[in-house]
């Protein structure tokens, strides 16, 4: 496994930069056989940012355009573990009603982020709401949801970079890993 040192820490990768931007290119082709009408990707944040830009970049690149939002949900603060309760810090600001959904997020991990999201679209008159995330960590699951597209599975790990954070820092990494020790 390949290490690198970030602000003093030991970050074990364990998934590189060319590793992601090949899967995020197949997962655009997965999303374009899928058929979306009206499609809007709306991008949970903070964690979801780089996934996003490069996701939608790969979705115009084969031949699709979807307009954009984003949303900003907190269950986690400055810590490292969920705190169960999910508030709304940013909505929205198109109307949803008989659009497809695209739920875009870092890592599926509880499930209650993205349920809160999904049935708040769905609530909003959404025609569907389908769920991409670039990690899911199935084992970790609080309540009952799956994505509909995977980049990864995650092993049960605290993990930073490629926009995931430890109390707001390592977000700017290229790869995933793991702080070492």
């Amino acid at each position: 496994m390949t290490k690198a040192t970030v602000a003093g820490k030991a970050i074990e990768v364990l998934f590189s930069e060319q590793k992601i931007a090949g899967r995020v290119v197949e997962m655009a082709a997965e999303i374009k056989q899928s058929g979306l009408e009206r499609l809007l990707v709306v991008s949970i944040l903070k964690g979801s940012f780089i996934f996003a830009a490069d996701l939608l970049r790969a979705l115009h690149g084969v031949g699709l355009a979807p307009e954009v939002e984003f949303i900003s949900l907190s269950s986690y603060g400055a810590g490292t573990t969920s705190s169960g309760e999910i508030r709304i810090l940013r909505d929205i600001e198109s109307d949803v009603t008989g659009r497809s959904i695209l739920l875009l997020d870092d890592i599926l991990e509880s499930g209650r982020t993205i349920a809160f999201a999904k049935d708040l679209m769905t609530a909003r008159g959404a025609a569907g709401v389908e769920i991409c995330v670039l990690l899911d960590k199935p084992h970790r699951r609080a309540v009952e949801i799956d994505a509909d597209y995977v980049g990864f599975d995650c092993p049960d790990k605290f993990v930073v970079g490629y926009g995931m954070d430890m109390a707001h820092g390592f977000r700017q990494l290229p790869y995933v890993g793991v702080i070492a020790g």
